[in-house]
């Protein structure tokens, strides 16, 4: 069993709160904060929390969402902002060391890949819905990615923003409030 310390405990919690907040708060479509958060909670605190986030913000915002419900989609958002959490696990980094200029681009780049990815698998999920109300499935398909283009590059743009700018200070941040080294050590991910 999953034992945190208190202020461990207390800061995931306040994380959580404001993940769901975001996502609960009328704001510019996909225009969002949510994988940002979700992608830190994983690399602070181990694929299996970032990853428990991205399925509980998900999973609240399929069915509270100020756009509305989610239908069919849910499973698929559930899916990608699990793998959100996951890749800010595996991009997690030792707490000695330091950051540069290349390091916010290579939070860019992941925040851009990682969007990319959760933008084509749920319009993806739309295409089902599509198919599944009789509309031909290649129909459905290059109508859900047509449809979803500029939601998308609103999306992909807003968050390469996001993460270059926010992630390294966000979680320097937060890694003081645990009481831990703010700088990171950049390591291959493979050994």
């Amino acid at each position: 069993m999953l034992s945190l310390p208190t202020r461990q405990l207390t800061l995931l919690s306040i994380l959580t709160a404001l993940c769901i907040g975001f996502q609960l708060t009328p704001r510019p479509p996909n225009v969002e904060f949510t994988s940002l958060i979700v992608f830190v909670v994983g690399a602070l605190y181990g694929i299996p929390i970032g990853a428990g986030l991205g399925i509980l913000v998900m999973f609240i915002n399929g069915f509270f969402s100020p756009w509305g419900f989610g239908g069919l989609n849910i499973p698929f958002q559930i899916i990608m902002m699990a793998i959100v959490g996951i890749g800010g696990g595996l991009y997690k980094r030792e707490k000695a060391g330091s950051y540069d200029v290349s390091s916010f681009v290579e939070t860019a780049i992941l925040g851009a890949f990682l969007t990319l990815v959760y933008d084509i698998i749920t319009n993806l999920g739309f295409a089902i819905t599509l198919w599944l109300a009789e509309t031909p499935i290649l129909m459905a398909i290059i109508t859900a990615m047509v449809w979803g283009a500029p939601f998308s590059l609103v999306h992909i743009v807003s968050n390469t923003i996001v993460f270059a700018v926010l992630f390294f200070p966000v979680t320097s941040t937060l890694r003081k409030l645990l009481g831990g080294e703010h700088h990171w050590k950049r390591e291959p991910l493979l050994t």
